[in-house]
């Protein structure tokens, strides 16, 4: 008899079945001991009433790998309204000693206690609640690859090991590469921007390092970005506009078709419109001052509280938590963004739920000026790690834009996690190498 899988047992009523996963939970009341079974696809209740069959249990702890005979009935109680009866019990892979953390049980993830879920993150992550978090993450990447492979992106592999920072700045990792200074990828603008002479439009899912001092709910050393480019853009606002209706249709996908998943993390309600709001930071510094008394009007980019108050703000007055801040000051902006002409460049944060998710420029492709921009920022064109990067320039790019978006932030923000490490499998940060 073939194994089937426990989300596939309520069609199984009154028939024999085999399934097999951990020991989840064990439970004894009166003569009867129920236990339930955890395989990939939940959870399944087993009722034990013979003696024998119960005794195969004694000194098996939670994670023990179990092989059910049993026939199916129908029980509302139960997962999936049903359970199994007349079960007969194989130990495929005992288990003996007790399990360092509660799989059976909601783990905390309160700030003094995410040390100790990090320490045992391979037994903890066997929590259906954890694994919730990255079900949902693993869904959220896919429809993101589903939206861009249908508006004609294609996906490339850039490497993670450079010759130079594409940000140009110091926050690096540096190791030794055959003799050479290398560094780790803080992400893969340089690349990107290059395909876009090949292909037009690219996107890639993977790793950057940033070598930054940060203790924060915010920062990780390790992150998962999702960058996007594309070309041949009529203006800046084929870039905003891409990138919002890739973040509405995902999200707004999530919340449709993991509603349960959602809810059992306490998910806050979703607030989205196709079109997302659209604030100056000059705008946003004179709203927020006014409201709070607390005068930014003299910074040149947003303060954290801020970003909080500008997307309550947003969902208050325009029925949106999603908003766009545009105008970001010249002396902000990086080497590769396009000047506006008007002291700001043609670069806007997206904000969501309260934080920065990615930045959304129109990139300078006129080599000229991309040199010109470069040295002003004391990079030079002919350095190793730039020359084949200003080479694609130089023998013809269009005009194009993209994005870098952490994953990883925009899922803890879908969820309603409190620190980005919740929505990481083994996150890495300055104290964290392990596991």
């Amino acid at each position: 008899m073939d194994r089937i899988l426990n989300r596939d047992l309520k069609d199984q009523v009154g028939n024999q079945v085999v399934i097999s996963g951990w020991l989840h939970k064990k439970r004894l009341l009166g003569g009867l001991t129920f236990i339930n079974l955890r395989d990939r696809s939940g959870l399944a209740q087993i009722v034990i009433k013979q003696k024998d069959e119960v005794e195969k249990l004694r000194g098996m702890q939670l994670g023990s790998v179990l092989t059910i005979k049993g026939t199916v009935k129908e029980e509302p109680r139960a997962p999936g309204g049903v359970e199994i009866h007349d079960a007969e019990i194989s130990i495929d892979v005992p288990v003996e000693d007790q399990s360092p953390v509660e799989i059976d049980k909601p783990l905390s993830h309160k700030s003094d206690n995410l040390d100790t879920l990090f320490d045992y993150r391979p037994i903890g992550l066997r929590n259906i609640q954890e694994t919730q978090i990255f079900k949902i993450r693993s869904e959220l990447t896919r429809y993101i690859r589903e939206f861009l492979y249908k508006n004609d992106f294609v996906e490339i592999n850039s490497p993670k090991l450079v010759a130079g920072a594409a940000e140009g700045g110091a926050e690096v990792f540096k190791l030794d590469y055959f003799g050479q200074e290398a560094t780790l990828a803080q992400s893969p603008q340089l690349y990107k921007q290059m395909m876009v002479g090949v292909f037009e439009r690219v996107f890639e899912i993977a790793p950057a390092f940033r070598a930054e001092l940060s203790a924060t709910t915010r920062h990780v050393s390790e992150v998962t970005m999702l960058d996007i480019e594309m070309g041949f853009i009529k203006g800046y606002e084929d870039v905003l506009n891409m990138v919002q209706d890739l973040i509405f249709n995902v999200v707004s996908r999530v919340y449709k078709d993991m509603p349960e998943e959602l809810k059992s993390l306490r998910a806050p309600e979703l607030v989205l419109k196709p079109k997302f709001p659209r604030y100056t930071m000059a705008e946003i510094h004179k709203l927020y001052t006014k409201d709070t008394g607390n005068d930014t009007t003299k910074e040149l980019d947003l303060t954290p509280d801020e970003e909080r108050w500008i997307c309550e703000y947003a969902k208050e007055h325009d029925g949106c938590e999603a908003v766009y801040a545009t105008g970001l000051p010249k002396s902000k902006m990086k080497f590769y963004h396009m000047d506006n002409g008007d002291g700001t460049a043609r670069s806007s944060d997206l904000l969501f739920r309260g934080v920065e998710i990615s930045t959304v420029p129109q990139r300078e492709h006129r080599y000229d000026k991309l040199v010109e921009q470069m040295k002003a920022a004391g990079i030079d064109p002919e350095a190793k790690g730039f020359a084949a990067y200003v080479s694609a320039f130089k023998y013809g790019l269009p005009a194009h834009g993209g994005c870098g978006l952490g994953i990883d932030r925009l899922v803890e923000k879908v969820i309603g996690l409190a620190n980005i490490k919740e929505a990481i499998l083994f996150p890495r940060d300055i104290n964290r190498l392990a596991p």
